[in-house]
Formats: structure tokens, sequence, C-alpha cells
């Protein structure tokens, strides 16, 4: 099994990486299914199905697919086109993707939001279809976004199918035993293993641009948010809180003012800055989802700028050692809101930056490995209930929860020798149980949790 760190983070926009960039990537692939296919298309039509129907508006879900139908997509996304395409597409009723005529798409009525009906793959199913002049359909394709900004089309994942399509790697480990395995063996590192595997598959100046990359934009996240202000859209009314924060915290310097324990307001405004930005639609990475965005950067950044001899020069060690962890998680369980819960989504980024975080500060793969099992172990069971849909009540604080907890479990793992009860394994296995026997209420759909019982209107 391989999943490449930059499968596990991808340069994206938010709200949310399966019910935003997800649906964007689908509409994607069908624009090329359809340049593909024989036939002369006048229009397009698309329904959303589970949780994109449920919460879908909550989460520009059709924003997204509108957009997507129109030639756009997540890594290339320019907010500013995107603004005058919508406009554009309202008034002319058509989208007009490059390499194909012009399409009748009526937002209104072409763009269906399907609650009765689930579809039997996954949790986030939607139907894209294109017709001919008479408004028949002449090609359908049923895709599942199945979180972390992932698409598969319906064959695809009845298929069983993986994203690793490559050639062999020298590491191939399913498991976190396997994994433990390969570095004992081998004598590396858990991310030198994952750099093994990725220089079999690029070379090495392109891994360093991107994971290069991957981190300016994470920080560059972090930095918008702890500068501005103002209320998130959607309708709450709820306050962007990481700028008034983060300006007491610098005032409070130096003034001998602040308890030991304000270390975790630090950790706490840099995720919270990260889901300010994903709330308000900005560029994002997913680490492993939008909804938990702010995890994996908040460590990092707590690391470069409060950890003792912390280096730049250590933050690709961190990325390939969550990336590793992240895959673990995706492949054995799930990384889904809508499919198991938000054990899922912020369990499994806190899982990832406790690992990274363990890695750079010089733990053992044993130690990286109990790292990760502590983080996910205490995120077991947690729902998925955003109010109204959003990606911002409880998601925001959320994420400086998951910070916070995944610095504390590299701690309590760098303070042991590795040896530990649960292993990793078996805690991704509870959680794939776990989120199997939850209730789908609880399951991003908000019918259940918070989102009934805040008033939200």
């Amino acid at each position: 099994m391989f999943l490449s760190v930059f499968e596990m983070f991808k340069v994206g926009i938010g709200p949310s990486s399966s019910h935003t960039m997800g649906p964007m990537v689908a509409a994607g692939r069908f624009l090329d299914m359809m340049r593909a296919a024989p036939f002369h298309f006048a229009g397009v039509r698309a329904s959303l199905h589970g949780s994109l129907a449920f919460t879908g508006v909550g989460h520009a879900t059709d924003r997204a697919t509108i957009l997507g139908l129109a030639g756009f997509l997540p890594d290339t996304y320019d907010a500013e086109a995107a603004d005058r395409t919508l406009a554009a597409i309202r008034d002319t009723k058509t989208v007009t993707p490059k390499g194909l005529p012009a399409l009748q798409f009526d937002p209104r009525t072409d763009l269906i939001f399907d609650y009765d009906r689930p579809l039997a793959g996954h949790a986030n199913g939607m139907i894209l279809m294109a017709t001919d002049a008479e408004g028949d359909v002449t090609l359908r394709q049923v895709f599942y976004s199945v979180g972390g900004g992932f698409v598969l089309t319906e064959e695809e994942l009845a298929a069983g199918k993986t994203t690793d399509d490559g050639p062999a790697v020298p590491y191939p480990f399913k498991s976190a035993a396997e994994m433990l395995e390969m570095a004992k063996a081998s004598g590396k590192s858990i991310a030198a293993i994952k750099r093994a595997n990725e220089l079999s598959r690029m070379p090495a100046d392109r891994l360093h641009r991107g994971t290069g990359r991957l981190w300016e934009v994470m920080n560059d996240c972090i930095d918008r948010g702890l500068a501005t202000d103002g209320i998130l859209p959607g309708g709450l009314g709820v306050k962007r809180r990481a700028k008034g924060i983060h300006d007491a915290l610098l005032a409070e310097r130096g003034l001998n003012l602040t308890a030991p324990h304000t270390i975790n307001d630090w950790m706490s405004v840099y995720a919270m800055a990260v889901n300010e930005e994903n709330a308000a639609g900005g560029q994002v990475v997913t680490a492993p989802t939008n909804g938990a965005a702010g995890v994996v950067p908040a460590v990092i950044r707590y690391y470069l700028d409060h950890v003792p001899g912390a280096s730049q020069a250590h933050v690709e060690d961190f990325l390939l050692t969550a990336a590793a962890i992240g895959g673990l998680v995706k492949y054995n369980a799930s990384i889904s809101g809508a499919e198991a819960g938000c054990q899922a989504e912020v369990g499994s980024a806190a899982a990832m930056a406790a690992a990274g975080l363990c890695a750079v500060m010089g733990g053992t793969p044993e130690q990286v490995e109990n790292a990760a099992e502590i983080a996910l172990e205490h995120h077991l069971g947690m729902t998925c209930d955003p109010v109204r849909g959003l990606v911002q009540v409880p998601c925001i604080e959320r994420n400086g929860l998951g910070a916070i907890k995944a610095v504390s479990a590299a701690s309590l793992a760098l303070r042991g020798d590795g040896t530990h009860l649960v292993p990793l394994d078996a805690c991704i296995e509870t959680m794939r149980q776990t989120g199997a026997d939850m209730s789908e209420k609880y399951k991003e759909t908000s019918l259940g949790g918070l989102a009934v019982n805040v008033p939200n209107c």
C-alpha cells in the first residue's frame, strides 16, 4: 500500500475536503469523460445524496459542483474568477468548460439536493449527468467523495480501488506493525522509509519543492487567520477569534502575567486561525481533511516557534511521518466524518500531528507509533455534528483541542520507551468499528448532537 504525501496533504479550498473539494474534483473528472465520449452534449445536471445533500449548502457543495462543471479545480482555484463565473452562470444558465460546447445548466433546476435517496456506496454520493439537445441523459456517472478530497467512481469503489496504481515501492506497509518491522530491519526512521517510497516515484527536488510548498501554504493560512477578524459567512454569526486571542498573547509576552498553561492558547490559536480561514472558503491544506486542517499546521508552528532547538529543515520529516500515519488510517479505517464521525477527521489529524512532532523531537519509530496511538485513542467515539451544516461549530475549537492532545500525546510517548499496551493497528480498527456502529445522526448529517440542540436560526 502506497499513499503519497501529496495525496494525504492537498492544497485546496474551504470549507470541506469531502463536501467542497471532492464534488469539484468529481465534476472535473466528469468533464474529462464528456470530452472523451463520442457524443455531442447540450447540457449537464447533478444530484447530491446522503451527507452531500443534508449539509451541502453549509459546506458550499452546490457552489463547488457548479464551479467544477464550469472547469474549476481546487489546486488552481481563483476566488475572484469563481465569483464572476457564478454570476455569469446565473445570468446565462450555461456553463462553458474548456474543450466542450456551451452547456445548458440552470442551478435552480439542474442541481438537485436529494434528501430521500442515499446512494449505497458511501454517505457522500453524487450523480452527474450529461444530456443531448432533447434533454435526454446520454452519459451518467455516480461519484463518491470518500474523504480528504479523494473521489472514486461507483465502479472504482465496487472494485476496491486504491490510489496506488504505480510501480512497487521499497517499503510497502499496510499496517503499523509492518511499518515498525521495516523500520527495525532497515535501521531507518519512519520518515526515511516514507521518503524512500516517495523517491521511488519522483525525483528528490520535486519532493522537496512539494513539501516546502505544503508548509508554505499551511503557514500562510495561519498568518492570514491571525491577521483577520470579522464574522464568518453562513448565517450563524460566528465571530473570528484567532486575531483577538493572538493579539492578547503577543501583548502579554514579557510581562510575567501568564500561567504556564497559556502555551495551550498558542497551540489553539494557530489551529483556530486555519479553521477560521477554512470556514471562510480560503486556501488550506487538507490534513487529512479540511474540517481537521488546523491540527497539523498548528503543531508544526508550535514546534518551530516554541520548542528550543527546532529547525525548519525538519518540517519535511514531520510531514512524511504524519502522512505515513494518515495513510494507515485511511487504508484500514476512514478519514471521512460522513463515514465515521469526527474521530476520523480530528482524531486522525491528531494522530498524524503527534507522530510528526514525536519524530522531529528525536522519537524512535516505536515512540512515534505510540504517540499516534495515544492521540487517536483519546478521540475515539467523537461525533460529527456541525451546527447548520457549517464547518464552524464545534469544528474550529475542536481543531485547537486536537492540537493540544497531539502535543500531549507526543510528550507522553517521548517519556516512555515505545512499549505500550494498545497497538496503533488495534486503535485504528476500533475507530473503524466505532464508526460503523455510530448512528447516521452523528456522521455529518447535522441531524443530531449539537446540530439539533443549539439554536441556529
